[in-house]
């Protein structure tokens, strides 16, 4: 393998692996894996401190993936090993959201990935990235709940890249990866869902005592 591609795929775990949630409310006297759902991600960080502060977080975790992603179009040449770089772009945008799903930083646990997957197809397949985001904020207003129109979002990225995006069809497989391991981490959102249980959004800073112990229980049982 070129080394490029490894040094570009070291660079996308561990750039990836900084966990800006925990940093940024620690900043602020917060430890945010014991507030709300425990998560590091922008949706806890408003919960505890408020929009402001938990968009910074987002746009930080976009970031991450975005960057290794689209550093891979400068650095590797198309059809390399018969890939398109389109293809090795979103292959190391996915490297960028385990290592912010498996934090060597935090004993190899972490976020839930759709920051970070936002980031990793804006840096490689831009429109698929921007439409499902759209998706996915169309939803959330509706429903309310972050992680169903988050999962919705996700689980239509490949037909949006195959109709509206017109990707390489290299990218589906890795789109279907990146599926899976964001399933797999929302697997407590998707039994609260269906038991009901699961917090509704807004942006405003949060009471979180009783939120806290709540959403602690609520995760104990999933």
């Amino acid at each position: 393998m070129p080394m490029n591609l490894i040094l570009l795929a070291v660079f996308s775990y561990f750039f990836g692996s900084v966990p800006y949630g925990l940093i940024v409310a620690k900043w602020k006297g917060v430890d945010i894996m014991k507030v709300g759902s425990g998560n590091i991600g922008a949706t806890n960080v408003i919960r505890a401190l408020g929009a402001k502060l938990g968009i910074f977080v987002f746009l930080l975790d976009v970031l991450k993936g975005a960057v290794p992603s689209y550093a891979t179009h400068l650095f590797v040449a198309d059809k390399t090993y018969g890939v398109d770089t389109q293809a090795w772009a979103f292959v190391i945008g996915v490297v960028a959201i385990l290592g912010h799903m498996f934090s060597p930083w935090l004993k190899f646990k972490g976020g839930k990935g759709i920051a970070t997957g936002l980031g990793a197809t804006l840096g490689s397949i831009p429109m698929t990235g921007l439409t499902a985001f759209g998706v996915m904020i169309i939803l959330t207003i509706i429903t309310r709940y972050v992680s169903l129109a988050s999962l919705v979002a996700v689980a239509t990225t490949i037909p949006i890249s195959i109709w509206i995006g017109k990707d390489s069809p290299q990218v589906l497989p890795i789109l279907a990866a990146m599926i899976v391991f964001i399933f797999y981490k929302h697997k407590g959102n998707i039994v609260r869902l269906r038991n009901g249980t699961e917090s509704k959004f807004n942006f405003r800073k949060q009471e979180t005592g009783v939120e806290s112990k709540q959403l602690e229980k609520e995760e104990k049982r999933t």
